[in-house]
């Protein structure tokens, strides 16, 4: 099954809250006929968009193509959340990678996280907003949450995040559901789509091309150029940087193998009106510790934007709304009953590690994906790694891609359900990203 069109409209947008926020934006036009480039990208989301940015700030010709709209994944229709650490907590990462490679990646994270900032820096406008709290419901976690954001601020220097009580998060949230957690000051939360799409701006006005309802066929690296074929053209590049995350399906198997396609569920409410004050107050995000992590926060206009639930196969819940508003009323039971404007879905991807996962493919040929839901940041730092290499200096990415990854057992048709069943037995839940 085509993962571009299993679940949504041909060339258009998917209809979120986020996409009603943007105007109507007319479709770039699709590839023709030969094209010869410098550099070609294929993947219109954020670490195809900063590849593309990045490189023609270079002066490097590039030619970014994208099967449907930019945007139109992943990088368009997110949660919004950006987190200020690795996907994984320091004390995870340490044990697992020991000191050295945890502190590096802490350090890349937190770069990452700075890329977002110089974006905004430059007039781009995603409404930013800081403040980010990891909440658990279970009161036995609360003193190993409190203890990670002392570590981290020992171990790495970093001082952003707040311990919170039962009372102070219950006041934060506008819930009695959570027994205490952290404020990250560091993290953020922001439109996705604006994002992407301002990103697609600042990459076409340094000079790069991008083209859209143009779905790669195939990239062979042989002869003098390395060739990408679509429906209708043909591109001879010097290099081609793959930016396809949970879509890069049979343009490399061994990607695909360790990068596993999802699904996620997000609505956004009718405004909250009275109600509004009392929920999320001081314009916090929230993320918490539920094995399909809840994940929400107060847009602008005063709606409840409320992600929840996930599904491992190609095709969408028949009704999102009704999937997603189980987990929200339970944490706000005082909207019970409240109208949902929007409601979509989304398709990421994942790693068994949790941490992206990077190779390159051929001598000509870079990859890149798998951010298990933790990618506004770091596939902004991944796409401009790749960049850096296709330009020459291929040190960033070479740390990226020397971390140890293992595939997804049992094939596509089984890695799903065989992953599930593995994280449930084990009691496996993502640590904390700051």
């Amino acid at each position: 099954m085509d993962l571009l069109r299993a679940n949504d409209r041909d060339g258009a947008y998917p209809p979120s809250y986020y996409a009603s926020t943007v105007p109507a934006r007319p479709a770039l036009p699709a590839a023709q006929g030969p094209i010869h480039t410098d550099i070609c990208i294929v993947g219109g989301g954020y670490t195809g968009l900063s590849a593309a940015l990045h490189l023609a700030q270079r002066g490097y010709d590039v030619v970014v193509l994208d099967a449907q709209r930019v945007g139109f994944g992943a990088s368009g229709r997110n949660g919004g959340q950006v987190a200020s650490g690795p996907r994984l907590d320091l004390s995870t990462l340490e044990a697992r990678y020991g000191r050295e490679t945890a502190h590096a990646q802490w350090a890349l994270a937190r770069e990452a996280r700075k890329l977002v900032d110089e974006l905004v820096a430059r007039g781009l406008d995603c409404d930013l907003r800081a403040g980010v709290i990891y909440a658990t419901d279970r009161a036995g976690d609360v003193a190993g949450y409190h203890a990670e954001a002392a570590h981290v601020q020992a171990a790495v220097g970093y001082d952003g995040v707040t311990p919170l009580d039962r009372d102070r998060i219950a006041a934060l949230v506008g819930s009695a559901v959570y027994a205490g957690g952290v404020l990250d000051a560091g993290a953020a939360h922001l439109n996705p789509l604006k994002l992407v799409l301002g990103l697609a701006d600042l990459a076409q006005v340094a000079g790069a091309q991008i083209f859209e309802g143009s779905q790669v066929r195939s990239v062979a690296d042989a002869g003098p150029h390395v060739v990408v074929t679509t429906d209708a053209a043909t591109i001879a590049a010097e290099q081609v940087i793959l930016a396809g995350n949970g879509y890069i399906g049979g343009l490399d198997s061994a990607t695909a193998a360790h990068v596993m396609p999802i699904n996620s569920y997000m609505v956004a409410t009718e405004p909250l009106g009275p109600d509004a004050d009392a929920i999320l107050p001081e314009g916090h995000a929230v993320a918490d510790n539920k094995f399909v992590v809840n994940y929400f926060r107060r847009a602008p206009d005063g709606r409840l934007l409320f992600g929840g639930g996930e599904s491992y196969r190609y095709r969408f819940t028949p009704d999102i709304a009704a999937k997603v508003r189980g987990p929200l009323e339970r944490i706000f039971p005082q909207l019970r009953g409240i109208g949902i404007d929007y409601a979509w879905g989304g398709t990421l991807a994942i790693t068994r590690s949790r941490l992206p996962f990077a190779r390159k493919v051929s001598p000509r040929v870079f990859s890149a994906g798998g951010y298990s839901g933790h990618g506004v940041a770091l596939s902004l730092l991944f796409g401009k790694a790749m960049a850096e290499a296709a330009a020459g200096a291929p040190e960033r990415f070479n740390q990226l891609a020397a971390l140890p990854h293992a595939p997804f057992p049992g094939g596509a048709a089984l890695r799903a359900p065989l992953l599930l069943g593995a994280m449930s037995l084990a009691g496996l839940r993502d640590r904390l990203p700051f």
